[in-house]
């Protein structure tokens, strides 16, 4: 069992940044490859970005590209998303997801479905 608490949201205005941390104590974090979702109000839950287990290339949404990056850290059983020149459309609960088996093609990666274990999210605000 994954347990994980996400944590770091809050409220912000456009261009501003925020780091979010997702936590999983007691587990052996590389082995699992880990995701970023969001979920804005009547939307579907979206894919954001991810870091593989096998060889930690990093993953990106292209809305993100050039503005968020993903980064863990195995010793702290922490992966983080640190969120720069945010927009009012980034606005969302952010996920994070653990993945604990797949084929580590980008398709497994990018899907939601595919992960195993989420958390129950943090709320960012981007104000205009």
């Amino acid at each position: 069992q994954v347990q994980l608490v996400e944590s770091g949201g809050g409220l912000v205005q456009a261009g501003g940044s925020l780091r979010l941390s997702c936590a999983s104590p007691g587990r052996t974090f590389s082995r699992y490859t880990m995701g970023w979702f969001r979920q804005a109000p009547g939307k579907e839950r979206e894919f954001v970005a991810a870091i593989r287990r096998s060889d930690n290339n990093r993953y990106y949404a292209d809305f993100v590209k050039g503005r968020f990056t993903i980064s863990r850290d195995n010793a702290k059983n922490t992966v983080y998303l640190q969120m720069n020149d945010l927009k009012p459309e980034d606005t969302a609960v952010y996920y994070c997801a653990a993945q604990t088996a797949g084929s580590d093609t980008t398709v497994e990666i990018t899907t939601a479905r595919r992960y195993d274990y989420w958390g129950q999210g943090t709320q960012v605000t981007v104000s205009s």
